[in-house]
C-alpha cells in the first residue's frame, strides 16, 4: 500500500467533519510516522507557496519532484494538497506539532525544511515573505541562525555559502574533526537513513541537494588547507 493510499484512508475522517489539522494531530503519534511527515510537508508546502501571494505552476511541479507521485496516486496527492491550502490552521501549528513529533531528533526536520526550500525557489524567485516564512519555521524547529543559513545556501543562489557552516564545524577545527563531520553527514543523508527516521521513500529526493552541498563544502575546505 503506497503512502498516498494510506493518507487517503487516514483522511476518511474528514467526511465526518474533522479538519486536516485535527487528522494530523491523530497521526502525529501513529507508529507510521511517514504519513504524518508527508501531511506536514504538504500542509507547510501549500501554505508556504502562498506566502508570496500566489501558488505558481512551478511550485506545484517542484512539490511533485520532491514527492515522486505515481500517476495512479495523483488524485490522492492532489486531494491532500488542496485540503492543506483550504485548512484554516496556521502554518505554525503544523510546524510545532511536527517538531513535537520528532522531539530531539532534528534530522527529519532538516529534511522537511529542505523540501520547503525546494518548493520556494522553484519559480525562480526567492521572495522576502518566503524567507520570513522559512525563517520562522526554522526557529520553531529549534534551528539556530547558522544552520538556517547553511540550508538556505543550498537552494538560494545569491546566499552566502560558508563551507564550515554546511558541515557544522568551526573554521579552526582540526582537519580530522572536519573530516569526521563530513563523513557523518554523508551517512545521515543516505536514503536508508532517511527512511529509518520517518521520511517516506517517495521523498528521498530531498537528500540530493544536501549531499551535493556537503561534498562541495568538504572539497572547498580541503582546497583551502592545501
Amino acid at each position: 500500500m503506497s503512502i498516498w493510499t494510506r493518507i487517503a484512508e487516514a483522511l476518511s475522517a474528514l467526511a465526518s467533519g474533522e479538519s486536516l489539522s485535527e487528522v494530523f494531530e491523530k497521526l502525529r503519534t501513529s507508529p507510521d510516522r511517514t504519513v504524518g511527515f508527508t501531511i506536514a510537508v504538504i500542509a507547510l508546502g501549500a501554505k508556504m507557496a502562498k506566502a508570496d501571494g500566489q501558488v505558481t505552476k512551478d511550485e506545484v511541479v517542484a512539490f511533485r519532484e520532491v514527492f515522486l507521485i505515481p500517476r495512479d496516486e495523483e488524485a490522492n496527492a492532489a486531494r491532500v494538497f488542496n485540503l492543506a491550502r483550504q485548512d484554516v490552521a496556521g502554518y505554525d501549528l503544523y510546524a510545532r506539532r511536527i517538531k513535537a513529533m520528532y522531539d530531539a531528533d532534528d534530522r527529519a526536520l532538516c529534511d522537511l525544511l529542505e523540501g520547503l526550500f525546494h518548493i520556494a525557489v522553484a519559480d525562480g524567485v526567492y521572495h522576502p515573505k518566503e524567507d520570513d516564512f522559512l525563517h520562522n519555521v526554522a526557529q520553531i524547529f529549534g534551528f539556530d541562525e547558522r544552520r538556517f543559513r547553511s540550508i538556505r545556501a543550498q537552494f538560494v543562489d545569491e546566499a552566502v555559502r560558508d563551507p564550515f557552516d554546511v558541515l557544522g564545524v568551526e573554521p579552526d577545527a582540526p582537519m580530522k574533526d572536519i573530516r569526521a563531520a563530513w563523513r557523518r553527514l554523508v551517512r545521515e543523508t543516505h536514503p536508508d537513513q532517511m527512511m529509518a527516521r520517518g521520511v517516506p521513500e517517495e521523498a528521498v529526493k530531498l537528500a540530493e541537494r544536501r549531499l551535493v552541498a556537503i561534498n562541495r563544502a568538504w572539497e572547498d575546505i580541503q582546497g583551502r588547507a592545501a
